[in-house]
């Protein structure tokens, strides 16, 4: 039996992928980089690592040397004030899951591979649909060595949890966390957002596009 749903970033709660690739160009403006990157090219890498390491991929890719940390430093900056701004939801059925896994005994995390102040930004932009303290653990980069596809971040959750990897359940938007939530044991629903809709997730149980805990449950192999 599923004894705990893991989300496993903070656009699994709210799609950000868009306000995130938004955030990656007004940082490059404000670096002074002739960069641009249109929502094809965006898609194509995030099947692949984030934060600076995509920032510092790219610059090889083209040749151009740049301070990664500094540019994605400014950029977790923009991303956070257009969070506070924009008018945010939860996805579908994530509001509604997070209540009916609370109601039904279960735990809930949030395991993700962002930075402590860009979950804080989510889960105050979400704060009127998610109660905060909704979340029995929440993980984010700072709490790790190493971030997705490494597994460091379930493990930790499941530490605190003191769960087993099989009685519990990750829900990722994207390849890179499904990879995480395999290799640490824990079964994995895909949950791609817009960005991420066309890419293959290897390993999952199952895709949704909308979350339902009976769903989930049935994923998990649960009736």
């Amino acid at each position: 039996m599923v004894s705990a749903i893991l989300l496993g970033s903070i656009s699994t709660v709210v799609d950000t992928s868009e306000l995130q690739r938004q955030a990656f160009n007004e940082a490059f403006t404000q670096h002074g980089l002739h960069w641009e990157w249109s929502r094809d090219r965006y898609r194509a890498m995030l099947a692949g690592n984030g934060g600076s390491d995509r920032i510092a991929e790219y610059a090889r890719s083209i040749g151009e040397p740049v301070d990664a940390d500094a540019v994605h430093a400014t950029k977790s900056t923009i991303f956070q004030r257009r969070l506070a701004s924009a008018d945010v939801r939860p996805r579908p059925g994530v509001a509604e899951t997070v209540r009916a896994a609370r109601d039904a005994g279960l735990r809930v995390g949030l395991v993700t591979s962002t930075s402590k102040e860009n979950v804080a930004a989510l889960l105050d932009a979400v704060s009127g649909d998610i109660d905060a303290n909704a979340w029995d653990v929440v993980v984010d980069s700072s709490r790790v060595e190493r971030t997705k596809p490494d597994p460091a971040a379930y493990t930790v959750a499941l530490r605190e949890l003191g769960l087993d990897a099989s009685r519990c359940l990750a829900v990722e938007d994207n390849p890179g966390g499904a990879h995480a939530a395999a290799a640490a044991g824990v079964p994995c629903v895909a949950f791609p957002n817009e960005n991420t809709a066309d890419l293959e997730f290897a390993g999952v149980t199952g895709r949704v596009e909308a979350l339902d805990l009976g769903e989930l449950r049935s994923l998990a192999g649960n009736r």
